[in-house]
């Protein structure tokens, strides 16, 4: 894994000497490209090469998160970053391009979209920050919660595991943890 952040993060310094050398290359070579040409071939490098940094930092980020958390949390944590990323760097295009009045409406009605499709997700983080901070339970102890009764496998920032006394294993968002009565069972019980 370490391989990975080592590779991701000489790629993402590789592509910002690039697009300053290729900002260099188009400045130096501004008697020969068009005035009013020259514009487009900066907005093209910066939404090219843009594309590429923020892919890289979203890669950077998925092999820091994987060490720590598995691939599904550094896959969902890379997905938003990428996105987030892009759509800040069309808010700067066009922004850039038309007005900056533009581009902070764009910029702020992502934010909006983002914010409001995400709601629920950072609830869920911020519960499992709280839990992980707080620690009402440990792994291993029997606890009853959200009605659930079971063994804590794991508590992570989205997921709290309980593994029911049949076997199952069950997923409980961590609002609902932090929202519900939670019953600590002594460590053995008898006759049960």
């Amino acid at each position: 894994m370490a391989g990975g952040v080592k590779r991701s993060v000489v790629y993402l310094i590789l592509l910002i000497i690039g697009y300053v050398g290729c900002s260099i290359i188009v400045g130096e070579l501004a008697w020969i490209i068009p005035k009013d040409y020259k514009i487009y071939i900066d907005y093209g490098l910066l939404l090219g090469f843009g594309y590429l940094i923020i892919s890289s930092i979203a890669r950077t980020i998925y092999w820091v998160i994987r060490a720590e958390y598995g691939h599904p949390a550094a896959a969902a944590l890379r997905s938003i970053v990428r996105v987030l990323g892009l759509g800040a760097l069309v808010a700067m295009v066009v922004g850039a391009l038309s007005s900056p009045g533009a581009g902070l409406a764009l910029g702020g009605f992502m934010g909006m979209v983002v914010g409001f499709a995400s709601q629920k997700i950072m609830s869920q983080i911020l519960s499992g920050m709280m839990i992980l901070l707080i620690r009402p339970f440990m792994i291993d102890d029997r606890v009853e919660v959200a009605g659930v009764k079971g063994v804590v496998e794991d508590v992570s920032l989205l997921f709290t595991t309980l593994r029911t006394d049949d076997n199952k294993l069950i997923l409980l968002p961590n609002n609902n943890v932090l929202g519900s009565k939670i019953v600590k069972y002594p460590e053995k019980i008898e006759g049960g």
